[in-house]
């Protein structure tokens, strides 16, 4: 599976509103769990199994927690049973596709 997610801490005391110190903690753990994984500006891309993924974030949800009084969650799934190496496999598959439009 593929699960996109988002989680950003709120009730802080950071006065500037940045949330960086938060997100490093989350990629951090997305990192160390040596899944697969793309983080850009708005989410961070893993991929595995159903158990695996979810306890990323779970864990990469708490490190979070620490910069706040409470969190906020977004998750987005591809779940897609006996498929792997989609987290790179999509993106080839899209930029074909966008190569062939350009071509006819």
């Amino acid at each position: 599976m593929l699960a996109a997610f988002s989680v950003a801490p709120s009730g802080g005391e950071n006065s500037d509103a940045s949330i960086h110190d938060a997100v490093a903690a989350a990629v951090e753990i997305v990192r160390r769990s040596g899944l697969s994984h793309r983080t850009d500006s708005m989410f961070t891309t893993i991929e595995g199994e159903w158990d695996e993924v979810f306890a990323v974030i779970k864990e990469a949800t708490e490190a979070v927690g620490e910069y706040g009084t409470r969190v906020s969650l977004v998750v987005k799934a591809d779940i897609r049973p006996g498929y792997t190496g989609e987290i790179d496999g999509k993106i080839e598959r899209l930029e074909k596709a966008i190569d062939s439009r350009s071509e006819s």
